[in-house]
C-alpha cells in the first residue's frame, strides 16, 4: 500500500472521530458517549472519506486517481469527507439507539 493512501486513511479516521464527537457535543440527544462517538465517527470517517473525498478532489481539479496523492486538495477532501461521514454515521447510530432505548426485548 502506498504511504499516501495510508496517510489519507489516518486523516479520515481522525477527522471522522472529530466529526462524531463534535456532533455528540452539539446534539446531546444523539450522544453515544465519548467512546461511542469516537468509534462511530471513525468508521463513518472511513466510509465518508472514501466516498466523498474523490468527489471533493475532482471538483478541485485533481487527477483521476481521486484522493490517492498527498496534495492539498486530497488532504482537504479527506478531512471534509471524513468529518462529514463521521458526523452522519454518529447521527444515524444515535437515532437508532434513541429508538430502542426503553424497549425491552
Amino acid at each position: 500500500m502506498d504511504t499516501a493512501v495510508i496517510v489519507n486513511l489516518i486523516i479520515q479516521l481522525v477527522a471522522g472521530a472529530a466529526g462524531g464527537n463534535g456532533l455528540g457535543k452539539m446534539l446531546q440527544q444523539f450522544n453515544l458517549g465519548p467512546l461511542g462517538n469516537t468509534i462511530a465517527g471513525a468508521i463513518g470517517g472511513l466510509a465518508g472519506g472514501s466516498w466523498l473525498a474523490p468527489m471533493i478532489t475532482a471538483g478541485a481539479g485533481a487527477v483521476a486517481a481521486g484522493n490517492a496523492g498527498l496534495d492539498l486538495s486530497a488532504i482537504a477532501g479527506s478531512v471534509v469527507g471524513g468529518g462529514v461521514g463521521g458526523a452522519v454515521l454518529t447521527l444515524i447510530a444515535g437515532i437508532v439507539r434513541k429508538m430502542f432505548v426503553g424497549h425491552k426485548p
